[in-house]
């Protein structure tokens, strides 16, 4: 599989390097950063963002300025797409078909393409314009999946909630995981 991978500027960016972290060698990984990610892994994590995406084979990453990507063309073929976490500002544009980055052409593209595409809005609480957006995204096949925590799996810690959280959008993207426990 070849999933691209965004990160934006949303809190929790954390969760995208952590999802990154974990994926299976085989799938093949094309990762964005947006610049604002960047700041909030800086400022809420302390990350060098260089350090930690070397740590994984079978990945390319790009700024989110490179337009000249192979991700922003239909005729470069990948098949999955998401967006963890996604800032309002981000799932606004992906909304209303705006693609001044690398990450929003790359979403535009999946779209036109018909790939399977998941959001994973990170905001609290929702106005109505985000609200909005979501249920236009959703109506043109976009899965939203913000980070909602269960208690089902009994989770004792953030690190096993974040997991639990990783796990249910691996499930959207079928990628097969064993990183909670399932409601039997």
């Amino acid at each position: 599989m070849k999933l691209v991978i965004a990160i934006t500027g949303a809190s929790g960016a954390r969760l995208g390097l952590k999802f990154i972290q974990y994926l299976p060698q085989n799938i093949e990984a094309f990762i964005v950063l947006s610049n604002s990610a960047k700041k909030a892994l800086k400022l809420e994590e302390n990350i060098k963002i260089k350090s930690e995406l070397k740590k994984r084979d079978n990945t390319h990453v790009f700024k989110e300025s490179q337009i000249e990507a192979p991700i922003s063309s239909g005729s470069f073929k990948t098949d999955k797409m998401i967006i963890i976490p996604c800032s309002m500002n981000t799932l606004a544009k992906c909304a209303l078909g705006i693609s001044d980055n690398l990450i929003t052409r790359a979403f535009t593209v999946m779209l036109k393409e018909k790939r399977d595409i998941v959001l994973a809005p990170r905001e609290m609480p929702l106005s109505s314009i985000a609200l909005e957006n979501m249920l236009k995204l959703s109506k043109l096949g976009v899965t939203i999946a913000p980070p909602t925590i269960a208690y089902y799996s009994k989770q004792d810690s953030l690190e096993q909630m974040e997991d639990f959280l990783i796990g249910k959008w691996y499930d959207l993207l079928k990628i097969e995981h064993n990183l909670y426990k399932r409601w039997n």
